[in-house]
């Protein structure tokens, strides 16, 4: 962080010393003076340079340091060795409970009762959320009627990027939920599972390791 602000002042005083040397050799263009122009180039070098930074600074981040940090931010235990990627929103309710040795991905949202076990790997994009909204047949929409159903995920589970789980699923120990997979129903111990909706594709072996696919 102290390099990257190093790096925006001297970008800005090799601005100011541009705009000097142009103000005593350049002419005015039509109608706009000629320091509207230079104003309004150091104003365009400094958004990119402040742009740069910010890309910089959230890209290095997402490194287990930052995201030990940002857990503990949160209100985390420290001891648990909780990570929480940038961009991940999570909005707990009163039943939830984040387990050890937990990582959260990249704008990973999750609201509402919500458990998640010990060394369980949650990865980018994903949406776990407790509350879903009911069909209101006096509005004829989905607005004012809502229900909400615990989820429950299984020790040692990996719930691989862009999977949604909805609400009251309880997914089982050491699952495999693959990619991009809609779970919209509870799962046994070491299934593996995937689609939309998502169904049992397959098993982990708890001795070997292996993956099993029907």
């Amino acid at each position: 962080e102290m390099s990257l602000g190093i790096i925006g002042v001297i970008v800005i005083v090799a601005n100011i010393c541009y705009i000097k040397t142009r103000k005593s050799t350049s002419k005015t263009n039509g109608d706009q003076p000629a320091i509207d122009r230079w104003d309004q180039r150091i104003q365009y070098d400094f958004t990119d340079q402040l742009l740069l930074q910010h890309t910089k600074f959230l890209n290095d981040a997402n490194c287990r340091e930052m995201n030990s940090k940002r857990a503990v931010l949160l209100g985390f235990d420290p001891r648990k060795n909780i990570k929480i990627a940038p961009g991940a929103n999570l909005r707990l309710g009163n039943f939830s409970e984040i387990g050890n040795n937990v990582f959260i991905g990249n704008g990973t949202y999750i609201n509402g009762d919500v458990v998640i076990e010990d060394e369980v790997l949650v990865g980018p994009m994903c949406s776990i959320t407790s509350n879903t909204h009911l069909f209101n047949p006096v509005t004829q929409s989905f607005r004012g009627r809502n229900s909400n159903e615990p989820i429950c995920i299984g020790r040692g589970s990996w719930v691989a990027a862009g999977v949604s789980i909805t609400s009251g699923v309880n997914i089982g120990r050491a699952n495999l939920i693959c990619a991009s997979s809609v779970v919209t129903k509870s799962t046994q111990d070491y299934s593996i599972v995937a689609g939309i909706p998502g169904k049992v594709v397959g098993s982990v072996d708890p001795i070997t390791g292996d993956l099993h696919w029907f």
